[in-house]
């Protein structure tokens, strides 16, 4: 499960989290968001299959968080988090990791995918809508800070 990033000088691997991979999920969690998830949030979600990290030259650099639960007798995937360090944003970490989560959502059976990001992360938007992410709802003060939220969704095969 390798993968080669464009503009990355080193490989980037693509795996399951570990739970030695948990303090630099949460540093990363730390630098990257307002309010970010606690330790044992990421904890919970160790063995969810599309809980990814992606590792550069010994260094995680990225992560996403996934999963699938059942809604209305049908397999819903939800992105609940992903994010890139700060050294390694721009370089196709984030594209790498969504698109390999897409894949084992999908593989787990879901037929659609959702997620919640903020109205004002122009950037993550942008990242959604190349990878086919339609706006469904605006979700107003769905952050602690009241921001409002724009839940996107995207359907797979």
């Amino acid at each position: 499960m390798t993968t080669s990033v464009p503009d990355v000088g080193d490989e980037v691997t693509v795996r399951p989290a570990e739970r030695a991979d948990l303090l630099a999920v949460v540093r990363i969690e730390n630098e990257s968001f307002p309010q970010p998830w606690p330790y044992d949030a990421f904890e919970r979600f160790l063995g969810e299959p599309a809980f990814l990290v992606a590792e550069t030259d010994g260094v995680i650099a990225g992560y996403v968080v996934a999963d699938v639960t059942q809604q209305i007798g049908r397999a819903l995937g939800h992105v609940k988090d992903i994010a890139v360090h700060p050294d390694y944003r721009g370089d196709g970490i984030g594209s790498t990791l969504l698109s390999r989560s897409l894949g084992v959502l999908a593989a787990h059976g879901a037929g659609t995918v959702k997620l919640e990001v903020r109205r004002s992360n122009d950037g993550a938007k942008r990242l959604y809508r190349e990878f086919d992410f339609d706006s469904l709802r605006r979700v107003p003060e769905y952050y602690a800070n009241g921001e409002d939220a724009i839940v996107m969704i995207r359907k797979l095969g």
